[in-house]
């Protein structure tokens, strides 16, 4: 998990703001001016965000559900990283509850060998079902097909850039 997912709103006279980079597990919490990164391919990243988008919380999800015995807490599953996404938000004084869900990732990055069952189509149903369960809505996603995801966005006013990326090619393509 990343070392900041308790990271508390910036003082004007603060540090400037910081990059966050996730890699698959991470969990961060940041606020207005930080950019957010991660690159998905079956994995899920869930944003959370205030509505006046001062503060977001990402996390990086590898694997769908609950972790097995040895790996209690290991936030690369789908349950131990929403709780501690959760948890970061309410140390900042957010009910996640009431914040503004958007969803990305979940891609087959093997086609040609797995249909319906992949492992990103685990990912998306874990986390959509998740949301729903907890009442919240989910504003934008952008889920599934045969691509790798870059994510990134600075919190704040504008919407997260969320560039599709050919598994073949590796180039750029339009959603």
């Amino acid at each position: 998990m990343a070392d900041n997912a308790d990271a508390a709103p910036r003082h004007p006279f603060a540090s400037p703001a910081s990059t966050h980079v996730l890699q698959p597990g991470d969990v961060v919490v940041a606020t207005r001016g930080d950019r957010l990164e991660t690159l998905l391919g079956s994995c899920v990243a869930v944003l959370l965000t205030d509505p006046k988008r001062t503060v977001a919380g990402l996390c990086h999800i590898v694997h769908a559900g609950e972790p097995p015995r040895a790996a209690e807490g290991d936030t690369a599953y789908a349950r131990c990283a929403m709780q501690a996404l959760f948890a970061g938000l309410r140390r900042v004084g957010l009910a996640p509850e009431l914040c503004e869900a958007r969803v990305y990732g979940g891609g087959n990055m093997f086609p040609s060998l797995y249909g319906d069952g992949h492992v990103g189509a685990a990912n998306q149903r874990w986390v959509l079902g998740f949301l729903g369960d907890v009442g919240m809505t989910v504003h934008a996603q952008s889920l599934g097909g045969h691509t790798y995801r870059k994510l990134a966005w600075v919190v704040g006013d504008g919407e997260p850039e969320c560039t599709l990326v050919d598994v073949c090619g590796m180039h750029p393509i339009p959603e």
